[in-house]
């Protein structure tokens, strides 16, 4: 069995874990990017539009990076399901792009699937959001580019 297999039966309630889980990414810094290790399985695979790791060294350096490239990001969890060892998160991103319009609070909404082993670790981390709409849009000149061709594919 893979470390993102879902498993059926005499699984553990994870509610208490998810929790922490959510209360962390919500509260997540440089400074206690170490602790991912408290949520993810040594083997845990992330995925969203940008990325596809293995590993905990590699999800911290995603996490990593946000910090470096934007300003002031933060997640607010929104809602969460959770069924067995399946969890479904829906988000807000809040952050500042550096050296864009120094101060305007940008939102990217989103969704995260988690799959939990018995133990409550995180082994797939999949984030779901529509990069062309959440991001390209309102990028300076690329931005104009973009909402000009939605409009005809639109029409």
């Amino acid at each position: 069995m893979t470390p993102d297999t879902p498993q059926t039966t005499g699984h553990a309630d994870h509610t208490a874990q998810m929790a922490r889980m959510v209360q962390y990414f919500e509260a997540v810094t440089p400074q206690n990017l170490s602790r991912l290790g408290e949520f993810y399985h040594p083997q845990a695979r992330f995925k969203d539009p940008f990325n596809a790791v293995t590993g905990i060294p590699a999800i911290e350096h995603i996490f990593s990076h946000m910090f470096v490239q934007l300003q002031q990001p933060r997640f607010v969890v929104t809602s969460q399901v959770m069924q067995g060892h399946q969890c479904f998160l829906t988000w807000e991103f809040k952050f500042g792009f550096k050296g864009f319009k120094s101060g305007q609070t940008q939102t990217i909404l989103g969704a995260t699937h988690l799959v939990l082993n018995e133990a409550g670790l995180i082994t797939l981390h999949r984030d779901y959001w529509d990069a062309a709409e959440e991001l390209y849009e309102k990028l300076p000149v690329v931005g104009g580019l973009m909402r000009w061709l939605k409009r005809r594919a639109n029409a």
